[in-house]
């Protein structure tokens, strides 16, 4: 049975807001860190996306806030990316709406000017992304001495996307009497020396297992050899599953989203399918999301940059055309379907030189992900030559890291046979290695 909002110590204010946005019971990362939290205590919160963990530091700091006070912010939220900051922003809108606290929403992408005439106007709650609150601090806006409460949200993606130096600088300038909360999807070892530095005695509050996918997901694997028959197998389940009434598509390059994006607007129209990635402007990107929100557009191509802070409800399905390099991304990427006890469905397509990173997904996940054949009607391209070139080298790179001493098809001692021979035609400039090489225990063909 969940726990009523009326259970905890908040005010009128903030439970008439919980009431109107139609909440009645907290989820279990509510239940378990709402309490030491308000009792001033440093948590450390293990939850996956989707469970509610917003909610679970916006309540009690607003609670501890209750009311405009002075003009320098009490509290400082630091997300890794400008959608997630936004969201968390929307959920201290939605919470604080019959309170006067300000909050201001700092992030790069955009001129800084607009956001240091906010700050100037007066403050109670900065949510910001690392470099651009630094930058802001840096150029003289920003008092940090009345701040009360530090939040790391999506520590593990903070130092996946190298934002250490810039954590380590504000921690250098901010108060040292302060209640600290960290929140991760995973606890990796970057994590926990994270939290080593920055938390003092924490109450750590894990809800499910380390990395692991909601029970409400179902995951199921296809073995792809190419990109074209990915292609062909992605146009084969849009054309049968009826289902599909909202899907993302994960890529792992900005590249890979714009071939995919463009396959789509021929399918359909550029009205039902949006792209959404780090080389897009900011309005394009918040245009692309609130129109999926809204239901306006159906499919969202997307790379890892929307797989976090993406709260978007009734996501039927998830397609990874890729698998993540970072492995802790499959969850995050999957965390967009099953969200609020819905039923979702996750697909990953996989070829030969992603096989390891599925391997390392499963173990993460402590799950075999269930291997479905490719459907009869879906035509199985060959694999040009350069993508196996690619792949062969991908396989190799992989062997290397898991055994230093493999030596490879691409091994520096068949170089000097390689000089004797002349270049394939389809080689790249510049290639180091010239000679088709082998993979899978296969020869390449020679031209």
């Amino acid at each position: 049975m969940g726990v009523p909002f009326d259970d905890f110590k908040f005010n009128r204010q903030i439970l008439s807001a919980i009431a109107d946005a139609g909440y009645t019971e907290a989820t279990p990362i509510q239940q378990k860190a709402i309490p030491p939290i308000l009792n001033g205590q440093d948590v450390m919160g293990i939850a996956q996306t989707g469970t509610g963990k917003t909610a679970a530091y916006v309540l009690p700091i607003l609670m501890k806030l209750k009311y405009a006070q002075g003009q320098d912010a009490r509290a400082l939220i630091l997300a890794p990316t400008r959608e997630l900051a936004m969201q968390i922003e929307q959920n201290i809108k939605t919470f604080a709406a019959n309170t006067d606290l300000r909050t201001v929403l700092l992030y790069g992408g955009l001129g800084p000017k607009a956001q240091i005439e906010a700050i100037q106007k007066g403050t109670d709650i900065i949510v910001a992304t690392p470099g651009r609150f630094l930058d802001i601090y840096l150029a003289g806006h920003i008092n940090t001495k009345p701040l009360q409460v530090l939040v790391l949200d999506e520590a593990d993606k903070m130092m996946d996307m190298g934002f250490m130096p810039q954590i380590n600088r504000i921690l250098e300038v901010v108060p040292r009497k302060r209640q600290n909360l960290l929140f991760s999807a995973t606890m990796s070892d970057k994590v926990q020396l994270l939290s080593g530095n920055f938390l003092e005695f924490p109450t750590v509050i894990e809800v499910t297992p380390q990395a692991t996918p909601a029970q409400t997901v179902n995951q199921v694997l296809y073995y792809v050899p190419n990109i074209k028959t990915k292609i062909n197998l992605l146009k084969k389940l849009l054309d049968s599953e009826e289902s599909i009434s909202k899907l993302i598509v994960f890529c792992k390059t900005r590249y890979a989203a714009e071939d995919v994006y463009k396959f789509l607007v021929r399918k359909y129209d550029e009205e039902q399918v949006k792209v959404l990635h780090a080389n897009k402007g900011q309005n394009t990107r918040i245009n692309s999301i609130n129109a999926f929100k809204s239901d306006e557009v159906k499919i969202l191509v997307a790379t890892d940059v929307a797989a976090r802070g993406l709260d978007v409800s009734m996501v039927s399905h998830v397609i990874n055309f890729d698998v993540p390099i970072v492995i802790e991304d499959y969850v995050h990427r999957i965390g967009r379907t099953g969200r609020a006890s819905q039923s979702g469905d996750a697909i990953t397509f996989c070829n030969p030189a992603e096989e390891y990173y599925i391997e390392k997904v499963q173990k993460l996940i402590r799950q075999p992900i269930t291997v479905l054949p490719l459907p009869d009607d879906v035509f199985i391209e060959q694999t040009p030559y350069e993508e196996r070139q690619e792949q062969a080298r991908e396989i190799d790179m992989q062997k290397r890291r898991e055994n230093p001493d493999f030596k490879g098809a691409f091994h520096e001692k068949k170089e000097s046979n390689t000089r004797k021979a002349a270049a394939p035609k389809s080689t790249k400039p510049g290639d180091k290695y010239k000679k088709p090489k082998t993979t899978r225990g296969k020869s390449f063909r020679k031209k």
